[in-house]
């Protein structure tokens, strides 16, 4: 039975492979392959493929500008769900090409791998390589209309799902619903009207086919304004202008039609000022060369064959880069006006050079900058950069259609090279300017390094030490028993004597009291080094446990919430300040996780006289107009307030008991939650108070002269 059934299933083994024969095998002509296989070649079937659609077309536009043949681009987002480019370059060839009898529009939207861009001399640097571009856009379009200003004609073709032929539009509106004939014998290219003397370019309106794309696939306004005017920087003087006409809600062009324009005459400098955030450490400092290397590549010759051709390529290399007072770094890379959002074999090269050169200049100013056996690492070179690297050349190595990371080798050699000089050249500058930023830029180095060191020093303090460590913290900080961290309280408290009434009015079970004296350095002008040898900084930092600017680490912090509690007054307000400042510039994690509060306590106590030998009510206000009205409203009730009524001039003069109920009972305290808009308002008004710019804190000390309110001085 057994040896039956072996034989049986042998049987069937052998039938089905024989089967599976040749006639089996599919082979995909024309544009069927994308429309069977469309994220192998856009990604997606979502908005992000919808979108690597419109970049397809608009990339061959801007083509054409990088070559030098256009200087005005036009994107249109129409009604009906479609969308039209339109440029004045050259226009697509409108001639028969000799190998397909095709004309070159017809060949460029409807053969795979045909274009100007493999090495036929037509661009000298493009960000098209694989010539599907157009190809693949109107293999999954319902509808594409192109017309091309060529020769003092205007040219016009229309294609339904790749296939060319006619639309039987109505009235002269087009639509993808409408009738469509496609051409049987031969295809046919338009002449549908006259061009005005000397004006070339191209017009392509296109329905994205909803059979491919999903139901919620759509434009991305934003995405689309974000990539025009980082495109506008890359090349100087093209103009791009996008237009909305969808009235989609949530959009600027939901109650009408909303155009915005884009051009930039400054280049990749003005695209760093703009990506810039921080204040400047350096200028924007451009460094720009070039290098040439040998690549062999396959080159189509006249009789059709693929020839293995050694060339000479050059590659251009052109970079913006400043450094600024923070710790983030923001670098943008590009191919061509490609972007390059993973990098790749130039930013290595880029981020080579600069470990090189810095690691180079550290060691010959050893001495002056103390830096001792020390050495930067990467992240202490990019911190508070902000850079744009450009190169161009012809034919990069891309991986895959969506040209994420270069992969042409030569590059980085070349990148390295081109940085290392032009920056030695500017930190050894003789110039006074560019002398005193090698200086600053060299420094803040030196105190990222250190900073990082530090940091990692403190690593044995982030997590809650047992009552054995507890020595290690400081001695002023009295801290909580609790080792729950969501429940944990840190009250930082201004003077010792709020901390004595504090320490009675706390509940010792989860809130920390660590007092400072006065106020604190001021981070917005001192270097890192500098504020990490402030005392009240330092013990800030080690306090919270979790590091420091760019090695904070959120999970390691040591308590729930952070609460500055300094007094109702100028003074306090101008403490609490100097402390946010402090947590924008080095624990902007806390910040905008919402575990970093301001305290409010009362400015007066009114207690309210009660007949007979009722106890007297108390009541607590915030700000003089809450007083004003709270007694007026006393008075009209015929209510007696015992005089005089008490001002508190700071958390020392409230009883224990006042100060718990006011201010640090979680059942009946107020909190108020510093955001981080809430930072950078303080960080910005910090910096015109008690910043380095004399001028405009001169203008706005006449300009409020007049608002002043003089009962509100403490005198």
């Amino acid at each position: 039975m057994a040896t039956a059934t072996k034989t049986a299933t042998k049987t069937a083994v052998k039938s089905a492979a024989s089967d599976y024969t040749a006639r089996h095998l599919q082979v995909l002509e024309g544009l069927e392959a994308v429309r069977k296989r469309p994220g192998m070649y856009i990604g997606s079937t979502d908005s992000r493929g919808l979108m690597h659609c419109l970049w397809e077309i608009i990339d061959n536009a801007v083509d054409e500008a990088l070559g030098g043949f256009g200087d005005q681009i036009e994107v249109i987002l129409l009604a009906d769900g479609s969308v039209e480019v339109r440029d004045n370059g050259r226009g697509i060839p409108v001639d028969v090409e000799p190998r397909t009898g095709l004309t070159g529009v017809e060949v460029v939207f409807t053969k795979l791998h045909a274009g100007g861009k493999f090495g036929g001399g037509s661009y000298t640097a493009s960000g098209g390589l694989h010539g599907v571009g157009a190809s693949v856009v109107n293999a999954l379009s319902e509808r594409l209309d192109v017309e091309v200003d060529r020769g003092g004609k205007t040219y016009a073709m229309s294609f339904h799902r790749g296939e060319p032929g006619v639309f039987a539009d109505r009235n002269g509106d087009k639509s993808a619903a409408a009738e469509f004939t496609p051409f049987v014998d031969n295809s046919e290219l338009r002449i549908v009207g006259k061009a005005a003397r000397g004006r070339t370019g191209c017009r392509i309106r296109y329905w994205a086919d909803r059979q491919i794309f999903l139901k919620d696939a759509a434009f991305v306004y934003d995405e689309l304004i974000g990539r025009a005017r980082q495109t506008s920087y890359l090349i100087p003087g093209l103009a791009i202008v996008i237009r909305d006409e969808r009235g989609v809600p949530g959009t600027p062009g939901e109650h009408g039609p909303h155009e915005e324009r884009f051009q930039h005459d400054g280049g990749i400098s003005e695209f760093t000022d703009f990506l810039a955030a921080d204040p400047a450490v350096t200028d924007v400092w451009r460094l720009q060369g070039s290098g040439h290397f040998k690549e062999t590549v396959p080159v189509l010759d006249d009789k059709g064959h693929m020839t293995p051709t050694e060339v000479e390529r050059e590659c251009g290399v052109d970079i913006a880069l400043r450094w600024g007072t923070g710790y983030d770094t923001k670098v943008v890379s590009f191919v061509n006006i490609i972007s390059t959002p993973k990098g790749g074999t130039h930013m290595a090269g880029f981020e080579q050079a600069l470990m090189k050169v810095f690691r180079k200049q550290l060691e010959v100013n050893a001495r002056r900058l103390k830096v001792g056996q020390d050495k930067p690492e990467k992240d202490d070179i990019l911190a508070g950069l902000t850079a744009v690297v450009t190169v161009r050349l012809a034919e990069p190595q891309f991986e895959g259609q969506t040209k994420e990371v270069l992969g042409t080798s030569a590059v980085r050699a070349i990148v390295t090279k081109v940085v290392e000089k032009e920056l030695t050249a500017l930190l050894t500058s003789t110039k006074r300017g560019e002398k005193a930023q090698a200086a600053l830029l060299l420094e803040k180095v030196v105190a990222e390094m250190k900073s990082r060191i530090s940091a990692r020093l403190h690593k044995e303090t982030q997590r809650r030490k047992n009552a054995l460590e507890t020595s290690s913290l400081p001695a002023k900080l009295a801290d909580c028993r609790t080792s729950d961290v969501d429940r944990s309280e840190l009250f930082i408290v201004e003077g010792d004597s709020a901390l004595g009434t504090a320490k009675l009015a706390r509940s010792s079970d989860h809130q920390a009291l660590l007092p400072i004296r006065g106020k604190i350095l001021n981070v917005q002008k001192a270097s890192v080094a500098d504020m990490l040898k402030n005392a009240e900084c330092a013990a800030i930092i080690q306090v919270i446990g979790a590091g420091s600017g760019r090695s904070f680490d959120l999970e390691a912090a040591r308590y729930g919430k952070v609460i500055i509690m300094t007094d109702a007054d100028v003074d306090g307000a101008h403490i609490r300040t100097l402390l946010l400042t402090l947590f924008f510039r080095y624990m902007r994690p806390l910040v905008e996780a919402g575990r970093v509060y301001a305290a409010v306590p009362p400015l007066h106590r009114i207690e309210v006289v009660n007949p007979g030998g009722k106890k007297n009510e108390l009541i607590y206000t915030y700000n003089e107009g809450e007083m004003r009205r709270t007694v007026t409203a006393l008075e009209k009730k015929g209510r007696k307030i015992k005089q005089p009524m008490q001002r508190y001039k700071g958390l020392g003069e409230m009883d224990a008991d006042q100060l718990a109920e006011t201010t640090m009972d979680p059942r009946h305290r107020t909190l108020r939650r510093v955001t981080l808009k809430d930072a950078e308002m303080a960080e910005r008004v910090f910096d015109l108070l008690m910043g380095n710019d004399v001028a405009p804190r001169k203008d706005f000390i006449i300009d409020s002269a007049t608002a002043l309110d003089r009962e509100r001085i403490d005198v």
